[in-house]
């Protein structure tokens, strides 16, 4: 008993470090070498996950400010990586070791560069006080503590999965604590660069907004993030406390460098009209199943059935070049058995499929395979369920499969995605009329989001709002 203690005890003293941020003592089981190599390993993943926003211009402003936030943090010799992430979707995230991430999506959405700044620097604040690294020393700490008791007491083994549970529950609020205490590092890092700290207080709003508001939310104990009008407040009063607003806001300068922003989904990446899926950059088009569920990733695209109990995906498969030979090579993977292969060419489309079943750790699935020639490329369209449920979707998938053809709609070819406009207005105007006289294919409630505008605010003569222009997608 005394032994196992010990070992705990000496695991403590040993992994007990100085948290370059706050400074305060804390445990921490994972080095600055291996938060490194955990942010290097990642990167190339999320990269090619998400895709980068094509706009050199912009890709070297923001590593240009977030190489300057991090200069003055407390950890300034990490590989810093900032890198304009092609997500439509408001985020920025933080990998171990410095690696950080913004979506052209939240950029649209920011008003001026001290509200990036902010961001940024809230994400550089996760890297410094080692957010991640000190998380998974948390739970590894918990496991141990869990399997040393279980070993010592009846009782806690008897009850380790619901005190595993409790310390789930407990983690979202080391989750939470870690988000307040990365705002108040934004903080820090923006008035040591010289940024109004009170922008920020825009961002929280921006965020209330983008998440719908306080109808129909979580409370805030089962959240990773504080709500953002608590963290609004808790900004407030920091400033308060610090006097840390005032500074550049560089608003104009900002909004220069998002005139011509891809906005909203980009079709040329794929898109679906009903139960069609349609690239008009790969001029491909596939009809899934009638009432499947679609999803667009980036390097694959997915259906699944309103039962959710069978998948379809479709997928480039890069390294091969022969569907025939693609086909042979996955039958012949390990729990694998194929069925009759068959051949067949048709509208520049040449496919070899086959029927399978496979045997894996979570039971026996059923499906059918398909590689496809088109223009060069070979796409693999995948379908499957367990093997009760297979009867049940096989046909649909099939017919899915034979659907897969050249795309020819000149209309679909020619699409293009929507992108933000800066416009300098000549007059005094609201925003509603703003709306009517630079029409775009944007509700004026999302005009209003973008320009954080109530529809009956008035603009003087003279200041820069943002439209979105571009032609509905029918």
């Amino acid at each position: 008993m005394g032994r196992a203690f010990m070992c705990v005890a000496f695991l403590l003293l040993a992994a007990c470090a100085v948290n370059p941020a706050t400074g305060r003592r804390e445990i921490s089981l994972v080095s600055e070498s291996r938060e490194i190599q955990m942010g290097r390993d990642a990167d190339p993943e999320i990269t090619a996950s998400l895709g980068m926003v094509d706009d050199p211009e912009l890709q070297a402003y923001v590593t240009r400010l977030g190489d300057m936030l991090a200069a003055t943090s407390e950890r300034p010799a990490l590989p810093w990586s900032f890198k304009v992430v092609d997500d439509p979707l408001v985020n920025a995230f933080a990998l171990p070791g410095g690696f950080i991430y913004v979506t052209r999506g939240i950029l649209a959405h920011f008003d001026s560069e001290a509200e990036l700044v902010g961001v940024l620097g809230h994400e550089i604040g996760h890297v410094t006080a080692r957010h991640s690294a000190n998380q998974i020393s948390r739970q590894q700490l918990q496991q141990i503590g869990l399997g040393v008791g279980s070993i010592l007491s009846e009782n806690v083994r008897s009850a380790s999965g619901v005190l595993g549970a409790g310390l789930q529950m407990l983690n979202l609020s080391y989750s939470r604590g870690n988000e307040s205490q990365s705002d108040e590092l934004g903080l820090r890092y923006m008035g040591r660069a010289g940024y109004d700290g009170s922008a920020l207080i825009g961002v929280f709003r921006m965020l209330a907004e983008a998440s719908g508001g306080s109808s129909g939310r979580l409370p805030e104990w089962q959240l990773t993030h504080p709500y953002p009008e608590n963290r609004e407040a808790d900004i407030r009063g920091l400033l308060a406390a610090s006097g840390a607003s005032g500074g550049t806001v560089g608003r104009d300068a900002f909004l220069e460098r998002l005139d011509g922003l891809i906005y909203g989904e980009n079709p040329r990446d794929g898109f679906f009209r009903g139960g069609s899926f349609l690239h008009p950059d790969l001029e491909f088009r596939i009809d899934f199943p009638a009432g499947w569920e679609g999803s667009n990733q980036r390097t694959v695209v997915m259906a699944m059935s309103p039962e959710e109990d069978a998948l379809m995906t479709l997928s480039i498969e890069a390294d091969e070049v022969d569907a025939f030979l693609a086909l042979r090579t996955f039958l012949a993977g390990e729990g694998i058995s194929g069925g009759r292969v068959s051949e067949k060419e048709d509208g520049g489309v040449t496919r070899a499929r086959a029927p399978f079943t496979a045997s894996t750790s979570e039971g026996n699935l059923r499906g059918e395979v398909a590689f496809a020639e088109l223009d060069g490329r070979v796409y693999r369209l995948l379908g499957y369920a367990g093997t009760r449920a297979w009867p049940g979707h096989g046909p649909a998938v099939g017919r899915a499969i034979e659907s897969f053809s050249r795309l020819d709609d000149p209309e679909v070819l020619a699409v293009q995605p929507w992108r933000l406009e800066i416009v300098t207005v000549p007059d005094a105007m609201s925003l509603r009329d703003f709306a009517a006289r630079y029409a775009g294919p944007v509700s004026l409630d999302e005009l209003g989001r973008l320009n954080r505008m109530a529809p009956d605010a008035v603009a003087p003569a003279g200041s820069r709002l943002k439209r979105v222009v571009g032609s509905p997608l029918r």
